[in-house]
């Protein structure tokens, strides 16, 4: 039984299993996915308040939009995703909104984590989380594959779904398997940097606004603020509402080497000053996004890299095609027809 190795467990690493499981149906692949994070998700991470553990924010990713352009290429995906519950129409008011004609956006119930728990779900890998990949080797036909703690451990696959600038962090032989073009191309892709907080609440607390979410076009350091259960059409006396803040990118790019510890203060001074009289929460959470949204991916890439073909090595996600949850289905497409291809 081949053992394949999906290094990120986010919507490519995860869709990507799924994808392999669905169209090999008869091929014995035992799936594996590592991620170096506590949980699923990648930049669509939904956080979970330590004292209520069903007051939930999303973080990363705030909704799903379908534009026109793919809305038939990615027609299957969609309706899976509302047949099964995890996807539904974003009703509730979002001030400031640009949307492009012909565009539907979509909140998920459950969080934004439930898309890719849905895959993972669908795809049966073993998914260990805090693994953290330091080093890939090419030993005797397979790739060997060094974590953080632990021992290392062999697969026939290995396919890289993280960031691309982590990529080019990962040693051993994997530096000299990349050729010189390959690496240019992976360094020309940049991403934005943002910070997020997750502000969490008891039970009965109001938030007394007219809106869901809202961007911010006059503050210096936020951008965007969603009373996050009033986004997903949640009410609920059993749990406190929540409310997710997200910095501009000028604001997470000047801040990008502070603790987080010294950030959380100032994004909370700019949000008593657009939201004055808002209740004390019950915990916080501070998420940096060092890789938040690709600001520039690869061109004229179809969707994925192979970097090896015996044993094969690919790496894909929206640094190969572009920053929302198509441009993650494309991958994942690209990533299993290269398996295929190859297998």
């Amino acid at each position: 039984m081949a053992r394949v190795l999906i290094v990120g467990a986010g919507p490519t690493g995860s869709l990507c299993a799924a994808l392999l499981r669905r169209e090999l149906p008869q091929r014995p692949l035992r799936i594996v996915l590592w991620d170096k994070a506590r949980g699923a998700g990648g930049r669509m991470t939904t956080s979970r308040s330590p004292h209520n553990p069903r007051c939930t924010a999303d973080l990363g990713a705030q909704y799903i939009t379908l534009r026109p352009a793919y809305a038939q290429k990615h027609q299957s995906f969609y309706e899976d995703l509302l047949a099964h519950g995890v996807l539904k129409p974003l009703t509730a008011p979002v001030e400031g909104m640009v949307m492009e004609e012909g565009s539907h956006n979509f909140v998920t119930p459950q969080g934004i984590s439930s898309i890719v728990k849905h895959y993972l779900t669908e795809s049966g890998a073993d998914v260990l989380y805090e693994h953290h990949v330091t080093q890939i080797y090419l030993r005797g036909g397979k790739w060997e594959v060094c974590k953080k703690t632990g021992s290392p451990e062999q697969f026939d696959i290995v396919v890289l779904t993280i960031p691309v600038p982590q990529i080019l962090q990962l040693q051993g032989d994997i530096v000299n398997i990349i050729k010189e073009s390959q690496k240019q191309q992976l360094e020309s892709v940049s991403y934005s940097s943002r910070y997020a907080l997750g502000l969490f609440y008891e039970a009965g607390t109001w938030i007394d606004v007219p809106w869901a979410a809202q961007y911010i076009t006059n503050n210096p350091c936020i951008r965007f603020i969603s009373i996050d259960n009033k986004k997903r059409n949640i009410e609920s006396s059993e749990f406190g509402p929540s409310v997710v803040v997200h910095t501009s990118v000028p604001f997470g790019t000047a801040h990008l080497e502070w603790d987080k510890e010294k950030v959380q203060p100032i994004i909370l001074d700019h949000l008593e000053n657009i939201m004055p009289g808002l209740p004390k929460p019950t915990s916080i959470k501070c998420q940096k996004w060092r890789y938040s949204q690709v600001t520039k991916a690869i061109l004229c890439c179809p969707g994925q890299m192979t970097l090896h073909i015996k044993p094969l090595l690919v790496c894909g996600g929206d640094g190969f095609t572009h920053s929302n949850f198509d441009g993650c289905i494309d991958s994942a497409i690209c990533i299993v027809e290269a398996l295929k291809t190859n297998l």
